[in-house]
């Protein structure tokens, strides 16, 4: 409200927290670390909930995982007047399974809030047209990978969150897809100074590197493995301002809490059935004039035969909404 001076505590990384001095304030707080000293201790998370009335989570989505939910639930439920907001673009846990997805929103007890903008089917559209967002071109790239899936396979791939990495593994060491990917990746370096991929695996997203730079290319590879130092200078070379075209090879690291705004291109080559996921690789690459980005951008999705591919953050956005209303028809 903007009515006192307040103090912000930090309480992620190497920053700790004397909970006793703390008695108004804000607490930015990363989940692994209260995890850990919830762990340790439950009455160091009973005087935080008990000096808390607001607790705010971003990425909401993630909330019912295990380690989320017993966070929250320790800040939240013992405290009938602690308020709870979650933060998300994409108000789903899954593509297809309403049941995480109903959870989810049984979880924030069915009240989404939603930006409306009179005109416009929703916010997306309004955050493009203000140039928040870039308009996005999506591309299908289709491979026919020759993959026999068994009854089995399909069993597996419809009841789990994601595609088992058996066929995952198939499909990386794929000569003949690497190409389609590599000839893709080159036609884009006409149109794009920075151009994220998102590979299938950390040999995948190494494959495709080595390809590339023998090829001729400012290629370079970015996974979980990368240590720290060296990770953060390849991002602040991917985010300088040379002219010269530059492709980050990236798997497990960059869908979440990257910000290269300049980034204006995305290649899709990591098949998923999460539509979360999914959303957040398309919005590495989205982000519009107003946000420092870009007016335009190209989204390639390669869509194996028989994998499921996605197409939009529009479509996205509204996939959810049939679960959110569920009791209020």
């Amino acid at each position: 409200m903007g009515d006192r001076t307040l103090t912000v505590y930090r309480f992620w990384g190497s920053h700790d927290l004397a909970i006793e001095d703390i008695n108004d304030g804000f607490v930015v707080a990363g989940l692994s670390k209260v995890y850990k000293a919830l762990q340790k201790s439950i009455r160091f998370i009973n005087q935080l909930g008990v000096r808390t009335s607001l607790v705010i989570i971003d990425e909401a989505h993630q909330a019912i995982a295990p380690t989320y939910k017993l966070v929250l639930d320790s800040l939240v439920i013992p405290y009938e007047k602690t308020a709870l907001l979650g933060l998300t673009a994409t108000p789903g846990r899954t593509w297809a399974d309403i049941d995480k997805d109903a959870q989810l929103a049984n979880f924030f007890a069915q009240q989404k809030v939603t930006l409306e903008i009179e005109g416009y089917d929703n916010p997306v559209d309004y955050l493009v047209e203000q140039q928040y967002l870039a308009k996005a071109i999506y591309r299908p790239l289709f491979y026919d990978s020759g993959l026999k899936l068994t009854q089995k396979d399909i069993k597996r791939i419809n009841e789990e969150l994601d595609i088992p990495p058996y066929i995952l593994h198939r499909l990386e060491e794929d000569e003949q897809r690497n190409l389609r990917i590599i000839l893709e990746l080159e036609a884009l370096t006409q149109r794009h100074h920075r151009i994220i991929v998102f590979a299938i695996s950390v040999n995948h997203a190494q494959i495709l590197t080595s390809v590339l730079r023998l090829r001729g290319w400012s290629a370079i590879a970015l996974t979980g493995t990368t240590p720290k130092t060296e990770r953060e200078a390849i991002i602040n070379r991917f985010k300088d301002d040379s002219p010269e075209p530059q492709i980050l090879c990236n798997y497990g690291v960059l869908t979440t809490g990257f910000d290269a705004p300049k980034t204006s291109a995305a290649v899709i080559a990591r098949p998923t059935k999460s539509l979360v996921l999914y959303s957040q690789m398309v919005g590495r690459a989205i982000r519009g004039l107003k946000a420092g980005g870009n007016a335009t951008a190209e989204i390639i999705t390669v869509v194996d035969s028989q994998m499921p591919g996605f197409g939009s953050v529009s479509d996205a956005f509204n996939n959810w909404e049939d679960v959110w209303r569920k009791n209020h028809e």
